[in-house]
């Protein structure tokens, strides 16, 4: 693998997997690479959300609007520049706020892989 910066127009974005709603992924490295990792943006419509178990071990970097995460643990809330842990095994409602919102993410090992 070589060293590459991306940008989000370089993500393609697709519904999440499983969901109705405006809430997108665009992987820009995952399993079809080799890597390790899976990286790429996230993009959240307004007000919506998603409730999943985490099937992997996933790091949120908001980089636009706002969200809620909740879990057994609480509610917090993130935004630009802020950044969400989601630990495998967790149970968690992501949810944006009016505006939407905005993020990267690395998630280990792949997600796609893991949900299926």
């Amino acid at each position: 693998m070589k060293v590459r910066k991306f940008t989000l127009a370089d993500a393609a974005m697709e519904r999440s997997p499983g969901q109705d709603g405006e809430v997108f992924a665009g992987n820009l490295v995952d399993e079809r690479d080799g890597a390790p990792i899976t990286i790429g943006y996230g993009r959240y419509g307004p007000r919506q959300s998603l409730t999943e178990t985490m099937a992997v071990d996933d790091v949120m970097i908001v980089l636009e609007g706002r969200l809620s995460v909740t879990s057994d643990d609480g509610e917090l809330t993130a935004g630009p520049g802020e950044i969400v842990h989601m630990p495998k095994g967790q149970t968690v409602t992501i949810r944006s706020c009016e505006d939407g919102a905005v993020t990267a993410y690395v998630t280990h090992p792949h997600w796609r892989t893991a949900r299926v």
